[in-house]
Formats: C-alpha cells, sequence, structure tokens
C-alpha cells in the first residue's frame, strides 16, 4: 500500500489546499480526470478537504459563478456502496450548475457522469437560528420539485476516499429541475417512491428513506453543518437533498426521466457528443 502524507503543520497545510485545489481545478479546465488528491491530504481529514472545496469554489465565484444552494452528497447507502465512502458530504451549487430547460445537458461539460434521482427543497427563510431543529427546517421550505443530479468527478476512474470527493466539491457536476412545485404539506419526503429510466429502461429505484431515513434530516444535517461552518443556508436557495436510489452512468445521448411520487417526472437528454481533442 502507497504511503499517503498527512499533513501537520500549518505551513504543510496551506501548501496541500493549494496544491490539490490546482489539480482538480485543472483537471476540470483540461477536461482529463487527475489522480486522487488525498496524497496530499490524507484520507481522513475532512476538514482540510473543505478547504479545498472552498479554494476551488472561492475561484470560481471570483471568475464569475454566483451560488445558488448546496448539494447533500452520500446520503444513500447504495451510493457509498458504489463510490465506496461511508458518510454524508456536501457541495456547493452554482448557477452554471443549473442546466434545468429545453435544452440537451451537455455532454462536453462533464468528465465521468452519473444520474441520481432526489428532492430539491427550495428555501423560503434563512436557516441560521442555534435551534435547529427537523420542523424548523420543514416550516423554512417553501416547495420541493423532483430533481435530476449530475454528478461527476475530476479524480480518474472515481477512485475517491472521503477527503477526495469533499475536495471535489462533493463530486458535484450539474443538475436538473422539474417543474411541478409542491408544499411540504402535500406531501411526505420519507415516503415518496422513485423509479429512474434510462432511454425507457427502469435502471435505478428506491425511496424517501433512503435519504438518511428522511430528506428532511438530511436538510437538517446540512443546515447545521453550514452554520458551523459559518456560511448558513439562505432563503432563495436550493437544496439536493440526497440520492433516493443508486447512481447510473450517463453517456453522450442517453435520455433519462424520473418519477418520484408526488413530485412528477423530471426527464434529462445528454448532447450525443464528447468534446474533441
Amino acid at each position: 500500500m502507497t504511503d499517503v502524507w498527512e499533513p501537520t503543520t500549518v505551513a504543510n497545510r496551506e501548501s496541500a489546499v493549494a496544491e490539490a485545489a490546482v489539480r482538480l481545478t485543472r483537471a476540470a479546465q483540461d477536461h482529463k480526470p487527475c489522480a486522487p488528491v488525498r496524497d496530499l491530504l490524507g484520507a481522513t481529514d475532512i476538514s482540510l478537504a473543505y478547504a479545498v472545496q472552498r479554494r476551488v469554489v472561492g475561484d470560481r465565484i471570483a471568475a464569475g459563478a454566483r451560488v445558488v444552494g448546496r448539494k447533500i452528497g452520500l446520503t444513500s447507502e447504495s451510493v457509498q456502496r458504489q463510490v465506496g465512502v461511508d458518510r454524508p458530504d456536501f457541495g456547493v451549487l452554482l448557477d452554471d450548475m443549473d442546466v434545468t430547460g429545453p435544452a440537451a445537458v451537455p455532454s462536453d461539460r462533464l468528465l465521468q457522469p452519473r444520474v441520481e434521482a432526489e428532492i430539491a427543497f427550495v428555501l423560503a427563510a434563512d436557516l441560521d437560528e442555534d435551534d435547529l431543529d427537523i420542523e424548523r427546517v420543514g416550516a423554512a421550505v417553501g416547495y420541493a420539485v423532483a430533481a435530476l443530479e449530475i454528478v461527476d468527478s475530476r479524480v480518474t476512474d472515481w477512485d475517491i476516499a472521503i477527503t477526495d470527493t469533499v475536495a471535489d466539491n462533493a463530486s458535484s457536476g450539474l443538475f436538473v429541475l422539474g417543474q411541478q412545485r409542491v408544499a411540504l404539506g402535500e406531501f411526505t419526503p420519507r415516503d415518496v417512491t422513485m423509479r429512474l429510466y434510462a432511454d425507457g429502461e427502469l435502471a435505478s429505484e428506491g425511496n424517501g428513506a433512503a435519504c438518511l431515513g428522511d430528506p428532511l434530516a438530511a436538510l437538517l444535517w446540512l443546515a447545521r453543518t453550514a452554520r458551523e461552518f459559518g456560511d448558513p443556508l439562505r432563503a432563495g436557495q436550493v437544496v439536493l437533498s440526497g440520492a433516493l436510489g443508486p447512481l447510473v452512468p450517463t453517456p453522450p445521448g442517453i435520455t433519462v426521466r424520473a418519477e418520484i411520487s408526488g413530485l412528477g417526472p423530471v426527464t434529462a437528454t445528454f448532447s450525443p457528443k464528447e468534446r474533441q481533442g
């Protein structure tokens, strides 16, 4: 087994963050997956991995992107088994990641995409109080929609430990929101069922309980975690609450359609050609 360097001093940690951020950013810009970054961060130092995420996202914001929400990742045991990690994480959603609309999802922006169906919550109130509980976060939800999250990894062959995916903005890619807006009083998130079809064939299925037992529990986890990081959830933000079933690969040209009970369908067609050269 290859030894993994565990950064200890402040100088070493700052250098590790900078080098990991450059590696991941270059992979995205060059459209070529990179080696894992756990050789720089260690395999378990989550705080250091989030420091890399903040650096990568901060650079994108400085270049003109705008924060529109968060995503919760690795909430489903089936997805955790697929990618080999054992705890949830979160990433930042930027405006250029939203590909909702009639146009095809741009395959040339993606490296190793997979899709998962989930519930998206759109907040009507800030979640910055100290005494957050599931009732308070539920009251902050303006409405929910069905969503497709197109996860992606800048790390070659999805060879990730928890620090790799956290640093890589929780393996975020793009997302698509459904058109049917539903208030929480009209459905129960943990009771929904989900079926996802790839080119008309059933490819994944699951339910609300697959998402940390209840998608609202996932939202509570995120609200508390984001507040602890000093960047609480705000009104108007979209929260992708986590997968309801296993991930499905999305090669160019494929059409995926998810049906979530109580929330209706959401569909995405991927453009037929990858970037050339």
